[in-house]
């Protein structure tokens, strides 16, 4: 009775551990809880909770293995490594907040003006900061870390524990497209400031020219910034939509297309 209760311990152990390996390691990196801002208590706690509950669900789909057995390390290194993929892609998404706040700092002629962003967990520009933390509240208040969550538990579908290591060319170009997307993103975000900047130089450029006393680069700069702000109050609420619908549904697509990555 006691070797029958001892296994079936082991067994659940077992099971826990390789749903932990991917599933902690992706609620470590993926945007949300994983930010560097979370304390790393609170990040493992949660990630323990959450695979606590979440392990009755996934252990018909868990193979059963030894411990001790070299199969039990390489099913481990496979998980730990899908985990990361999968928290690297979400958050390589949220990147696009930065690189487009990023442009605008630049066009608002604000790309001198350098604060600590906490999402990117080193120096960015102040509008990117701005952005990016928006960005992270919105994630929650949408809900849309549930829909990470959701991709997840779906992973198994794709990711079969147990199989073939996946694809690295796969993920690499998977890496590739979503952080090319991600650009994509900033970029439209940034386009109404693009325009505005745009349409000052050119004006400037006419008045300098029917002007060539007037400095025109002084007069230019307050100008600029000025404009800048307008056009943020105006349209952050539509540019943060925007990147919101963008991101849903990049996470989706990316998501779903996964399983030509799994060997």
């Amino acid at each position: 009775m006691e070797s029958l209760l001892a296994t079936y311990v082991t067994g659940q152990v077992a099971t826990f551990m390789m749903v932990f390996a991917r599933m902690g390691t992706a609620i470590m990196v993926m945007p949300g809880i994983g930010d560097s801002f979370v304390s790393s208590r609170v990040r493992l706690l949660f990630a323990f909770a959450f695979v606590a509950v979440i392990t009755p669900m996934i252990s018909p789909l868990v193979p059963d293995l030894n411990m001790n057995s070299p199969v039990f390390l390489w099913v481990m290194v496979r998980e730990l490594v899908i985990g990361f993929f999968i928290g690297t892609v979400a958050r390589i998404f949220m990147t696009a907040l930065d690189t487009g706040g990023m442009i605008i700092s630049m066009q608002t002629g604000l790309g001198n003006a350098m604060v600590f962003n906490p999402q990117m967990a080193g120096q960015g520009s102040i509008i990117g900061a701005f952005l990016s933390i928006t960005g992270a509240v919105l994630l929650f208040s949408t809900n849309l870390h549930h829909l990470l969550i959701y991709a997840l538990v779906d992973s198994y579908k794709t990711f079969a524990m147990g199989a073939d290591f996946p694809l690295v060319e796969g993920m690499a170009q998977t890496i590739a497209k979503a952080v090319a997307q991600s650009f994509q993103i900033g970029f439209y975000m940034a386009v109404p400031f693009m325009m505005v900047s745009l349409l000052l130089y050119i004006c400037m450029g006419v008045l300098g020219r029917l002007m060539p006393q007037i400095q025109v680069f002084i007069l230019a700069l307050p100008i600029q910034i000025l404009l800048g702000f307008l056009t943020l109050f105006t349209v952050t609420s539509t540019v943060l939509l925007y990147w919101i619908g963008e991101y849903d549904s990049a996470i989706r697509m990316f998501f779903s297309d996964m399983g030509g990555i799994d060997g």
